[in-house]
């Protein structure tokens, strides 16, 4: 019989862990032809989550457990116990329910179908509507500029056929772009749209900063767009840097008694090729952050402690 992984990653939900380890629970009540296990994998929660997700392990042999040593990110962790599963499909269901864990059963009908990635794709949102539209702009935004065709509103959530995780570790991505890297493999996804919930429970955890690793991971990972408008730019500018020198050396020797340079011009001129500058060092940094990030070969997490594995 085969064995379909669950993946949930966690961190503080303690008032979600419960009722997600039901809803799917009550999935797989119904759907018998396969095996289950639900691995549960913790950030370093600090409130009461690993309490409630060890006293689950102690009665139910399928829930499976990974602590983190410390908070290892959004991307790092649920990426590491996908590695770890041992289903012949893997699910990546999130712990705050925004997700609905009930359309477990239209991606397995899907990849019973053949199709060896399935993915909910997130046509609408309870979530505030001008970050929903910020999110759905970036997306498009990401899809124009990379070098290959990414899926807009993919967060993730979906099914991934044993095939594909073994691709995954074959990778050994240390800070994947979890996003990308599935469309970067190339099989055609079957997509699911659904409509996403808003967090009845708990409180997000994502900060702003978060928000704008994961975007900037995704541009520098999937385009070299921003580096040639870097030297595009920087070779423009130049040029006609290069002309207004020329026209006003030209005017002084013209004019010499009558034309005055002024302090103006020299002003917006230093403060304008700054600014310009420090944003093209930013590309570039974001560019060497990555980079030096993967270099570094590390682990995508240290555990802490396995329960049921």
């Amino acid at each position: 019989m085969k064995r379909i992984s669950i993946v949930t990653p966690c961190y503080n939900e303690e008032r979600n862990v419960e009722q997600v380890y039901n809803e799917v629970k009550a999935i797989f009540r119904n759907v018998r032809r396969y095996k289950y296990e639900h691995i549960f994998i913790d950030n370093a929660s600090s409130d009461n989550t690993v309490a409630l997700l060890k006293n689950l392990a102690k009665k139910d042999r399928n829930v499976k457990i990974i602590v983190n040593s410390r908070n290892f990110g959004w991307l790092r962790s649920p990426y590491h116990a996908m590695l770890s599963a041992s289903g012949d499909a893997v699910i990546l269901l999130v712990a705050d329910l925004q997700d609905p864990p009930i359309l477990i059963n239209d991606f397995i009908r899907k990849w019973e179908e053949g199709f060896k990635i399935v993915i909910g794709i997130k046509t609408e949102s309870e979530e505030n509507a001008l970050m929903f539209k910020i999110r759905k702009f970036y997306y498009k935004l990401l899809r124009m500029i990379s070098e290959i065709d990414l899926n807009i509103n993919f967060m993730g959530f979906g099914l991934y056929d044993r095939k594909v995780i073994e691709i995954l570790k074959e990778m050994n991505d240390s800070y994947p772009y979890f996003r990308g890297i599935i469309s970067e493999i190339g099989f055609e996804p079957a997509k699911i749209p659904y409509r996403q919930r808003t967090r009845k429970r708990g409180l997000a955890t994502g900060s702003l900063y978060n928000l704008f690793d994961v975007a900037m991971l995704g541009i520098v990972s999937y385009s070299k767009i921003p580096l040639r408008m870097v030297t595009i730019l920087g070779f423009v500018l130049s040029i006609a840097n290069l002309f207004v020198a020329v026209i006003y050396f030209v005017y002084k020797l013209i004019f010499w008694q009558r034309f005055s340079l002024g302090i103006a011009p020299l002003v917006i001129g230093l403060f304008f090729f700054s600014s310009i500058q420090m944003f093209f060092l930013g590309i570039i940094g974001e560019y060497i952050s990555v980079i030096h990030t993967r270099m570094l070969k590390r682990p995508l997490v240290i555990e802490k402690e396995r329960i049921n594995f």
